[in-house]
């Protein structure tokens, strides 16, 4: 039997494309922080999206 939260935390993929001197800053600050890329996109995404939720932006924006 299948675990019904293993499917939301499944990793999704998404095309991402961002310029190359964003790129750059991104490399530096994952290298900086002992991450890869990838691991850095989404570690930076996680701390925004917990930053709106604490602020209560995301219930403003549904007014």
């Amino acid at each position: 039997m299948a675990d019904p939260k293993a499917k939301e935390k499944a990793k999704k993929q998404i095309p991402l494309r961002v310029s190359a001197s964003l790129y750059n800053e991104l490399a530096q600050w994952a290298e900086d922080d002992f991450r890869s890329i990838n691991g850095q996109i989404e570690y930076l995404l996680t701390e925004c999206v917990r930053y709106r939720k604490k602020s209560g932006m995301d219930k403003m924006h549904n007014i």
